[in-house]
């Protein structure tokens, strides 16, 4: 599928996304289209595979792979309650760029809470946040969730708790909740909540 706006992948790249035996590919023009069709039809197996994607196409930077989980409402599994309420605040708000600024540049990117379009659900000391998580609606009703907690703040469930209100927000609107992660700790959250990882997701910059 040609789409230069694609939401799965920066923009110029080409995205993959694997659901069971399903593959979603996206580029950004008709050449890597034909590219990227060519190899998936021979070798279906390098939309999830990243040494095969390199040894068939011009390749510069790869992102993931990533697990894709997702939220069913009955499998839904919020934690207990905690001291550390929880707020909502606009996406734009101060503290949440206050809170990526205190992260790697990778972590920035892991988590990608720049992008949200819902409330961000923030956990906060006074007024700095700790954790937040929200989520962008992708077509089809998919809440493609991130969330990131401060690098002080780890380990002791705030993720979660942030995460379970986002969760419990996106179910109320109707919406499928979508987990991306490759960080080991970031899937455990996720599993936690109740997601279930059912596909991959794949980025490419292909020349």
């Amino acid at each position: 599928m040609v789409s230069p706006r694609s939401g799965l992948c920066p923009p110029g790249w080409v995205g993959l996304l694997t659901l069971g035996g399903a593959v979603l590919a996206t580029a950004p023009d008709a050449r890597r289209a034909e590219l990227l069709r060519t190899v998936l039809h021979s070798c279906p197996e390098a939309a999830r595979d990243t040494a095969r994607l390199r040894a068939a196409l011009p390749v510069g930077r790869i992102l993931g792979p990533a697990a894709l989980a997702y939220l069913a409402p009955d499998a839904f599994t919020p934690p207990p309650s905690t001291p550390e309420g929880v707020r909502q605040l606009p996406p734009d708000h101060p503290a949440l760029s206050e809170l990526t600024a205190r992260v790697t540049a990778e972590e920035r990117d892991e988590a990608d809470l720049g992008d949200i379009t819902s409330p961000a659900f923030a956990v906060l000391r006074g007024e700095r946040v700790l954790a937040a998580c929200g989520y962008r609606t992708w077509p089809y009703g998919t809440a493609q969730f991130s969330v990131l907690t401060a690098p002080g703040a780890r380990g002791r469930g705030l993720a979660r708790t942030a995460a379970a209100a986002a969760a419990a927000h996106a179910l109320a609107a109707g919406l499928l909740p979508q987990w991306r992660a490759r960080v080991p700790a970031s899937r455990r959250v996720a599993a936690r909540l109740g997601f279930r990882e059912l596909g991959t997701q794949l980025s490419v910059e292909v020349r």
